[in-house]
């Protein structure tokens, strides 16, 4: 039971440490990844339509 104990305060101890994200943070790190993703996302489908359009007029 004294491990179980120790264990609780040191957890306890640990997690107030912890430094959690503002909302602000948060939002602008979501919007910075949808940004990202549409971006890398366009890209792949220009080279894919570019490539299929490529080898399309090859066959």
């Amino acid at each position: 039971m004294k491990k179980l104990i120790t264990y609780y305060k040191m957890s306890r101890e640990e997690l107030l440490k912890v430094i959690f994200p503002l909302k602000e943070q948060v939002r602008n790190a979501f919007i910075s990844v949808v940004v990202v993703v549409s971006v890398v996302a366009l890209f792949l489908a220009l080279v894919d339509f570019i490539l299929g359009s490529f080898v399309s007029s090859i066959l």
